[in-house]
């Protein structure tokens, strides 16, 4: 499938790297370069410039350098960065919802995780319609009402494909974009979700049909942008080249998986659709699903997912050829980890922050000592020079290599 970026192609060239790294930069009044959320094609006011003002317009001057670079927090240390090439500034480090709350865990220990992140700078959460069956949701809801933390401080994420047993409650069409959210924000108990992402590509559902919907949601203020979640390079380009066709919202963001033994998507396609139409990258599973520990002695590990009620599918993965081979692998790791003074686990997670175009890696933990020793990878991430990533990459053996 061949879809035309022609629009971005020019402002794309005349940025520097660092725009590259950073996004567009704002300028006086602080509006970004680049269209955001609904601004799409016109001006406010609807009309084009006349003869007359456009020779009045004077050239907006370069911002001051680095003006969107990655920020760190003042007191928690915790780092920020833009979510793709918007203007939603997210910290790197994200807590997730996959699992845990409402389920593997009891509410008073989600709330203990929830208000430990908080405190330390995390403010993207994360959750989906589908998790405990609607009690991730409800937990997160109940958690944020309690603590009652201004709303503009947090970033609350949710996704939207499984929602019931029910042929229309399942998939991306209008109907159930539209209804899936608004049950989700009822158990939430909020008037909008900062991101609901499409938590899988539909076939049944035409294209142009889910974004219209995702547009429609913005612009009703149930969200306030959209992404994808396990989309093909393919598919977001599909859905932004629709979105610029129809003059809609593209999307801003993909989930994806990424870790040790899941490189190539997020190393090999997703920084091309970074620079080409601003897309970034908040990704998942940086210790495949608990497999990225010290702690293998043979056994599948207690804090590996597939040790809980409903994952045999991921316990039978754990303990094939290849899943030992990959346990193998963690282990050669720890002499690396040793020589930087930190855990596998605080390692794995640094390296999945150094890729490009990565907003923010989503952390799934179940106790708060895991989630203080997760956060503890912000400062073995200025440790990752090139040359220790080599050896990573070598010891590892998977490292993603162009096709071209």
């Amino acid at each position: 499938m061949q879809v035309s970026i022609a629009c971005t192609e020019q402002n794309l060239r005349s940025r520097s790297s660092e725009d590259r790294l950073c996004g567009p930069r704002p300028g006086p009044g602080g509006g970004n370069g680049g269209p955001v959320g609904g601004g799409h094609g016109n001006p406010p006011g609807g009309g084009g410039p006349s003869s007359k003002s456009r020779a009045a317009v004077v050239p907006r001057p370069p911002a001051p350098a680095g003006a969107l670079r990655e920020s760190t927090g003042r007191g928690t240390g915790m780092k920020y960065r833009n979510l793709g090439k918007s203007g939603l500034r997210v910290s790197c480090l994200g807590l997730g919802t996959w699992v845990t709350f409402g389920s593997q865990i009891s509410d008073e220990t989600a709330e203990d995780l929830l208000t430990v992140a908080y405190e330390h700078g995390v403010n993207l959460f994360d959750t989906a319609e589908v998790y405990a069956a609607g009690k991730a949701e409800r937990t997160l809801g109940n958690i944020l009402k309690s603590k009652g933390w201004r709303r503009s401080s947090y970033v609350i994420t949710t996704k939207i494909f499984w929602g019931g047993q029910a042929e229309t409650e399942r998939g991306l069409s209008r109907k159930h974009i539209i209804e899936g959210l608004q049950g989700s924000l009822d158990r939430l108990q909020l008037e909008y979700v900062d991101i609901v992402f499409a938590n899988r590509s539909d076939p049944n559902s035409p294209m142009e049909e889910i974004v219209r919907a995702m547009t429609y949601v913005i612009n009703q203020g149930l969200a306030l942008y959209w992404g994808t979640s396990r989309w093909s390079a393919a598919e977001i380009m599909e859905a932004y080249s629709m979105a610029r066709q129809f003059n809609l919202i593209p999307p801003v963001c993909e989930q994806a998986e990424n870790h040790f033994f899941q490189r190539e998507k997020v190393e090999m396609q997703l920084p091309e659709l970074y620079h080409k139409i601003g897309v970034g990258s908040v990704t998942w599973s940086p210790l495949a699903c608990g497999l990225i520990t010290s702690k293998y002695d043979g056994r599948v590990p207690d804090t590996c997912k597939a040790t809980v009620k409903g994952y045999q599918w991921l316990k039978e993965k754990v303990q094939s050829e290849e899943g030992k081979k990959q346990q193998a692998r963690v282990m050669d790791l720890l002499p690396t980890a040793r020589q930087l003074g930190c855990t596998v686990a605080q390692l794995a997670v640094a390296w999945c922050l150094r890729s490009e175009g990565v907003s923010s890696v989503l952390l799934g933990v179940s106790s708060a000592e895991q989630l203080m020793e997760h956060l503890g990878s912000l400062q073995v991430l200025s440790q990752l020079t090139p040359q220790t990533v080599v050896e990573i990459d070598a010891l590892l053996g998977n490292k993603s290599h162009s096709k071209k």
